[in-house]
């Protein structure tokens, strides 16, 4: 892992990187998101009074390098919440280099402390690279995700 890893909650200045961060995970997802969508998304993430949606970012040499958005959410199996780590995202040149599991770490050690033991997430069947990471750091499930038509 870099030395100079660090991770943080993400702020209101962080908005232009937060921005950046995103777009390329959006883009590596061959997706995009309205000016409002990005607008309210982040009011969410920097709300002190929210408390379900969260954001943080992981900073290599001052500067942001990857972010990670997770939710809380109700289960009907389980008294507590569950915690499900939405979008994770690390900068192309610093992949290999203990960005994603720092902030998967995050993720575990900020549901620990909010009393959620369950962290979930999902990925596509071809990304392979993030794959690698996972299959490190969590379990396989066999469970297949539909969406509505």
């Amino acid at each position: 892992m870099q030395h100079d890893l660090t991770v943080r909650p993400i702020e209101a200045g962080d908005e232009s990187e937060w921005r950046r961060l995103w777009t390329a995970y959006l883009a590596f997802y061959d997706s995009v998101a309205s000016e409002d969508v990005y607008r309210s998304s982040f009011a969410r993430l920097i709300d002190p009074g929210e408390r379900d949606c969260h954001g943080l970012l992981a900073v290599v040499g001052g500067r942001p390098a990857g972010l990670v958005h997770y939710l809380y959410h109700r289960h009907m199996w389980k008294l507590e919440d569950v915690c499900y780590l939405q979008d994770l995202y690390a900068d192309p040149e610093l992949r290999g280099k203990g960005v994603g599991r720092a902030l998967i770490e995050a993720v575990y050690a900020a549901a620990d402390a909010n009393g959620t033991p369950t962290v979930y997430w999902m990925t596509q069947e071809f990304n392979h690279p993030a794959r690698r990471l996972y299959d490190r750091i969590g379990t396989k499930t066999p469970f297949i995700k539909y969406n509505r038509f």
